[in-house]
């Protein structure tokens, strides 16, 4: 620091401090005190609010016992509170954690129940059924109705619907009995496929299928696509052409569904199918429809063939199976054998 002065002389302050490698501000001082040594500053002080490091270990102490081990610092801090004992704030509780390495991120630490991924096949109707509940808008804002609707996968025929005034863990009891009656289901022939909502998981539920011989499937948390025949459908309702907005009365909605669900079964040709109707589908009737169909494109090609360019048109085949989430497809890797000759 004593050479600062000898190079001041002759070049620019700056100049100077930046060969020394000092620090201007330090420099300012050296020379403010009249060349004397700048004594390094001293370390920031402690509050006097803060623990002592005896007082720390009492906190620790009782956050690591058996007693609070498992509990968050503000249950500790109330717990205490309670009994008379003021140890510090919830704050300086974490605090000290946090000085210990013992915070943090919860979402983390945290272990997720694993769910199975469900596999349903159906190869004929009534075997496996999808069903959910979607609400409709009532006659002003934040009212709605709530449609029930139970579906077959393989044929796309709607086995059951009804519309009511909330989500009920005993309408759906009743409209699932009333329907599997309906239908005629066997026991130990039929998968009720849902999502988790509150009246699919529900013990009235739940006990009524296990009375009936009927299988419980479930979609695993926040996975539409373990639901898809449901929630197709319930687009292909609610972008109908004729499908209102609102209804003006639970009334209303159910004369509306008196007429949709019969076009959608008996008239409505769908893609996912064939473009045969789910009723055709459902009661074997679409082979018949499939001939006929032959039948009419063998006609027009041999009246036009040039139409034609490939082959003799066909009709799409008549639905074999339908499956939720078919098995993952297994990758077989050959190794390649090399012969040396």
């Amino acid at each position: 620091m004593g050479a600062l002065g000898h190079f001041a002389d002759q070049v620019a302050f700056t100049t100077a401090c930046d060969v020394l490698g000092v620090v201007r501000s330090t420099a300012y001082r050296y020379l403010a005190h009249g060349q004397k040594t700048v004594e390094a500053s001293p370390g920031p002080r402690q509050s006097p609010r803060s623990l002592a490091e005896s007082e720390k270990s009492l906190v620790l102490s009782h956050l690591h016992g058996d007693r609070f081990i498992d509990k968050s610092p503000p249950e500790v801090y109330a717990t205490l509170l309670d009994e008379g004992v003021y140890l510090c704030s919830v704050r300086t509780m974490y605090r000290i954690l946090d000085d210990n390495s013992e915070v943090r991120e919860r979402r983390g630490i945290v272990q997720r129940p694993r769910y199975q991924r469900p596999e349903l096949l159906a190869t004929a109707p009534n075997q496996v059924w999808s069903w959910d509940i979607t609400k409709l808008h009532g006659p002003a804002k934040w009212t709605y109705f709530y449609l029930y609707v139970l579906l077959d996968i393989f044929s796309r025929y709607v086995v059951g619907w009804c519309v009511a005034d909330k989500e009920s863990a005993q309408i759906a009891k009743a409209f699932i009995e009333e329907t599997c009656q309906r239908q005629g289901i066997e026991k130990d022939n039929l998968t009720i496929h849902s999502d988790r909502g509150s009246p699919m998981i529900s013990k009235p539920v739940a006990f009524l299928l296990a009375d009936l011989g009927v299988t419980k499937s479930l979609s695993r948390p926040s996975v539409s696509n373990d639901n898809p025949y449901s929630e197709s459908q319930f687009k292909t309702t609610k972008y109908h052409p004729g499908f209102p907005g609102r209804f003006g009365a639970i009334q209303d909605s159910r004369g509306y569904f008196r007429t949709f669900f019969p076009w959608y079964n008996d008239e409505h040709h769908h893609s996912g199918i064939g473009y045969f109707t789910p009723k055709q589908v459902h009661y074997g009737l679409a082979p018949a429809a499939y001939e006929a169909r032959a039948k009419t494109l063998s006609k027009a090609y041999l009246a036009h063939p040039e139409r034609f360019v490939r082959r003799a048109p066909q009709p799409m085949a008549v639905p074999t199976h339908a499956w939720i989430n078919p098995p993952l497809a297994q990758k077989v890797t050959e190794e390649n054998t090399t012969i040396l000759l």
